[in-house]
């Protein structure tokens, strides 16, 4: 049975395979336990597998590649059009192993071990951040019933609380549960310091996140976030592309020869989009003190800050694909592309 492309589908127990020849006909439409995955596609010869770009896609793509196999993610986005009937686990298998055999399909790169450990931390310090200020704001919130308001700001509850909790007349059941509430926020901070340390050590291990550190609006967490997450940038055609790829990029709606472009299409990683764009307002904020020929000063005098956090944003990371991809280059402050071709 000779087999040149694969399409399954992933599940957490039960997996769906779909296999074609080289003439396009099915020779294989096989589910397969989660324990038999491994024994199954070691026996066959190599060949293209497509899985979607979902839980454990990395892992597999990682075990199936060392097997001899080419592996390719693909978005499941892009899959859905090439579902043919009502959506069920074969139907999704076949739809994955024609798609994976388009010509002008676009994957995702696998990610190694390091750098979805990377990313974990940086998904789990996201997470603390969320429950701190959903914590900090029921605090907030508690107090504004019996009168007392607290400014926004964790550093204000910090400040604050303990003092309220002295002198003011609440409830002794009250103050028991606003010191539980307390200590509870003390602890996801203490978290969030643990997981930055953490990252922190990463970036100063790794040569290409320091780096991206040296562009203006991009800090330690941002670059090992981008490093670990675009991994070979060279899958990148240009640095417009990898900007596309973040959601910074205008958004069309073209027809009949006239183009439209709207705000930016915020496809792609929400969580890196959001790093790039809050570095460049930190960069922003400090513009008034740079001269005003500056590239930003003059887009600043004709355009909404926001517009200006988002194009500053679209130009470090084509930034940082040209860093990437040039790995013997470091970033210049002073670089002028003009200049440069003269």
């Amino acid at each position: 049975m000779k087999m040149t492309s694969i399409g399954i589908d992933l599940a957490k127990n039960v997996f769906q395979v779909h296999g074609v020849d080289d003439h396009g006909n099915t020779v294989l439409r096989k589910k397969l336990d989660r324990v038999k995955m491994a024994e199954f596609f070691a026996q066959l010869q190599p060949c293209l597998i497509g899985m979607e770009a979902c839980g454990s896609a990395h892992y597999w793509g990682r075990k199936l590649t060392a097997m001899g196999h080419t592996v390719k993610l693909m978005a499941p986005q892009f899959v859905k059009a090439y579902v043919k009937t009502n959506k069920n686990d074969m139907a999704d298998a076949e739809a994955i192993c024609e798609a994976v055999s388009r010509p002008n399909m676009r994957f995702v790169p696998i990610k190694t071990d390091e750098q979805q450990a990377v990313l974990s931390l940086h998904r789990v310090r996201q997470s603390f951040i969320k429950a701190r200020t959903a914590q900090a704001n029921q605090i907030r919130g508690l107090l504004s019933e019996f009168g007392i308001i607290i400014p926004q700001a964790i550093a204000n509850i910090a400040r604050r609380l303990p003092e309220i909790m002295e002198k003011s007349d609440l409830p002794a059941s009250f103050r028991d549960l606003l010191q539980r509430l307390y200590d509870h926020l003390k602890d996801m901070d203490k978290q969030v310091d643990e997981m930055d340390d953490k990252i922190q050590q990463w970036h100063r291990s790794s040569e290409m996140s320091r780096k991206l550190a040296e562009i203006p609006g991009i800090g330690p967490i941002t670059a090992t976030a981008l490093v670990a997450s675009i991994g070979d940038a060279k899958n990148f055609v240009s640095g417009r592309q990898l900007a596309a790829w973040l959601g910074l990029v205008p958004r069309q709606h073209s027809s009949g020869g006239k183009s439209v472009l709207l705000g930016i299409s915020k496809r792609g990683d929400t969580y890196l989009r959001t790093l790039l764009i809050h570095g460049a307002r930190a960069v922003i904020r400090f513009a008034d003190n740079k001269p005003s020929t500056t590239w930003l000063n003059k887009l600043l005098s004709r355009r909404n800050k926001n517009v200006a956090a988002v194009a500053l944003a679209n130009k470090n990371a084509r930034v940082v694909w040209a860093l990437l991809v040039h790995e013997e280059q470091r970033f210049r402050p002073e670089y002028c592309p003009a200049l440069a071709g003269a």
